[in-house]
């Protein structure tokens, strides 16, 4: 399985209601840091052995259906070269969260494709995803508070604090994560709460 999920390292990017596309806030200052902080965003895809495939969306490039489908080719090479048995045996799957660009046609038709199933998420539990339950505050933490000079300094840091991470720590959020399914499972797909 892989886990899937984007991140902005200062805020959140809204999303357009309308077709799901990210849209990044343009030239916001907020809290002292600079511009290039507030608008960095990457996905990123990683399975229990750690990090398949992670990439930073450009500065002003709004993620688009167009711009995932180029991610999602790349995530597709890169599991070729990284895991040549789940390539070989056609055994991984995607798990994406809710957001609606995800479900939109383009990306179905591409993972259909390329015999890529994906693991659909319970509608009512946004902390299924491996990236918003784990990833990301393990990335942010270690960070929070540090005044960055420029968008390069924010990836070198960002790109270490991953690099940093243990192949146990990965394996331990894919036990934490089917814990959660059980949960998700005997709550029959209500909210709850905790670990």
């Amino acid at each position: 399985m892989m886990s899937c999920g984007f991140t902005s390292t200062i805020q959140k990017q809204r999303r357009s209601p309308y077709n799901g596309n990210i849209h990044h806030p343009q030239g916001q200052r907020k809290h002292g840091r600079s511009a290039a902080m507030s608008r960095l965003c990457w996905p990123f895809f990683f399975d229990s052995h750690g990090v398949v495939h992670h990439e930073y969306v450009p500065q002003g490039q709004t993620v688009t259906k167009e711009y995932y489908e180029g991610v999602l080719c790349r995530l597709h090479n890169a599991v070729r070269r990284k895991r040549p048995y789940l390539w070989a045996a056609k055994t991984w799957q995607l798990h994406h969260d809710n957001a609606p660009g995800h479900s939109i046609h383009l990306i179905q038709g591409f993972l259909a494709k390329h015999n890529i199933p994906p693991i659909r998420q319970a509608p009512y539990s946004p902390d299924m995803a491996p990236c918003d339950f784990w990833l990301f505050p393990k990335l942010k933490m270690p960070l929070k508070g540090t005044q960055f000079e420029s968008r390069e300094d924010i990836m070198r840091n960002a790109t270490a604090q991953l690099n940093m991470v243990p192949q146990e720590a990965f394996q331990k959020c894919f036990q934490q994560w089917q814990d959660r399914w059980k949960k998700c499972v005997h709550y029959q797909g209500d909210y709850f709460e905790g670990d």
